[in-house]
């Protein structure tokens, strides 16, 4: 069970925390954090789960509880039980940390979980498969590579939809990134594998983990609330009924 004393300034130290690029210290350091994961994330505004699945189920047409959904990186669970609320029952979820899977278990909501490390391993799903693929965070410079996006397709059925969101964190290496995994996005749809469905830019995608304290302090005798934030995008594509992305 999580701290309930805990505050934003301990939510941010947490973030701060592991510096480490390495994925096996990354597992290691969601292991530990998992318990106060989801309250963290609260006190630093995280939106992304709500932003992506109502993004995501404003343009679903089937019906919701029929669709079977794939959540990567599915961390605490939190996608699932927003998804939940708007329908959606069957779910399989994917992620690195055991810690995180053992929070995901509790929610009861995943008829499967699957350990997997995203890059070092395949992403564990069947191919032509799911109705809905999505995936919120984890698409940045030390987690999850960005050849996985191939693997989130070869994983949806075709006419299935893929939605990832990431958060515009300001490291250089992660707006190196975001510009790799945009150029494969555009080389996967003129290859024909999906289509672009929409492209959602978000203003406050979240607080800004990784200011620091005297950044804070200035931004708030300024008042200066958009600072806070960091940005983020929400990338939805339809599968084509043609694609053959399988290795």
């Amino acid at each position: 069970m999580s701290d309930s004393s805990r505050t934003a300034d301990d939510a941010r130290a947490a973030f701060q925390s592991c510096k480490s690029r390495d994925p096996k210290d990354q597992v290691q350091f969601y292991d530990s954090w998992a318990e106060n994961y989801e309250e963290d994330h609260t006190l630093m505004s995280y939106r992304a789960p709500d932003l992506a699945v109502n993004f995501l189920s404003d343009h679903f047409s089937g019906n919701p509880e029929d669709a079977l959904v794939l959540d990567v990186a599915c961390g605490s669970g939190w996608v699932a039980r927003v998804m939940v609320k708007l329908g959606f029952r069957l779910f399989v979820g994917v992620d690195g940390s055991k810690g995180m899977l053992e929070q995901a278990a509790q929610t009861g909501l995943y008829q499967d979980l699957k350990l997997a490390l995203l890059g070092p391993e395949p992403l564990p799903a069947p191919p032509d498969t799911f109705d809905v693929v999505i995936m919120v965070g984890a698409l940045d410079d030390g987690f999850a590579p960005v050849s996985v996006v191939r693997e989130l397709c070869n994983a949806a059925k075709p006419g299935g939809l893929v939605c990832m969101a990431r958060g515009d964190h300001r490291a250089t290496s992660s707006h190196r990134y975001k510009k790799d995994l945009e150029r494969e996005l555009q080389l996967m749809e003129e290859d024909g594998l999906w289509s672009l469905v929409r492209v959602q830019h978000v203003h406050r995608y979240m607080e800004d983990p990784h200011v620091t304290q005297e950044e804070q302090e200035e931004q708030e005798e300024q008042e200066e609330q958009e600072e806070r934030y960091i940005t983020g995008n929400i990338y939805l594509y339809r599968k084509s009924s043609r694609a053959a992305v399988h290795s």
